[in-house]
């Protein structure tokens, strides 16, 4: 069993016998590992990051809460989707900015996956107002977005997440030295840790010196949309 505030391997063991047995009948008879093993430690992870993401930015909401806080559901909804799986084979937790739009908000994300862990942050699938204001300010702060996304280069694997446009987007110059952020319907970034850095008493370092990282891209995107950081 986690030490307590620790995340540990069975985390990970979890959830690969999980994503080979995605069923209620093997979940249900599982569950108590469940909650000691994935909830409890994340949950409690989530809770050691409460200050220290408020030092780097007070405006983001970090919910150690069970049930509609930060850690999200790892239930799936199957209503739309041809995949019938029950539940996710990962864990994550969203830590969204406290005054923006419900769904669209800045946010700093982690996710916890075997072999597929990872840091995330920024605002997706932001509404046409919101592209067009991040874009507008990338034209006008060339200098600091330069800055902002200079953490790409942190490691092998960082760098931008989500979808673009084919072409330039309307009323904005095709020779811009950063185009192809301008062509972006998302704008996140991502940034790979390793499980067995997360296995242990130093999780809560290994994710604060992320969030870190991530923080000059989340302050741009943030105060491009006129939120506070």
């Amino acid at each position: 069993m986690p030490e307590s505030g620790c995340i540990s391997a069975d985390l990970f063991k979890f959830l690969k016998e999980l994503k080979a047995h995605n069923r209620r009948d093997w979940f249900l008879k599982n569950k108590d590992r469940y909650e000691a093993e994935v909830r409890d430690p994340v949950l409690r992870l989530i809770a050691e990051l409460r200050p220290r993401l408020s030092r780097i930015s007070p405006h983001f909401v970090v919910d150690p809460s069970p049930s509609g806080g930060s850690m999200m559901r790892i239930y799936r909804d199957v209503r739309f989707s041809k995949d019938k799986s029950p539940y996710k084979t990962s864990v994550s937790a969203h830590f969204w900015h406290g005054h923006g739009k419900e769904g669209r908000t800045p946010a700093f994300y982690l996710h916890l996956e075997p072999d597929r862990t990872f840091l995330g942050g920024g605002v997706w699938r932001p509404d046409p107002e919101g592209v067009r204001k991040i874009r507008e300010a990338i034209v006008t702060r060339t200098s600091a977005w330069k800055k902002a996304v200079a953490g790409r280069t942190l490691g092998t694997g960082c760098g931008m997440a989500g979808e673009s446009l084919k072409r330039p987007p309307p009323g904005f110059d095709p020779a811009h030295p950063f185009i192809e952020d301008l062509k972006r319907k998302d704008f996140a970034i991502t940034l790979p840790l390793k499980d067995a850095d997360m296995a242990g008493p130093k999780a809560s370092d290994v994710v604060a010196d992320g969030l870190k990282s991530a923080a000059p891209f989340i302050r741009f995107v943030t105060e491009a949309l006129g939120l506070p950081f």
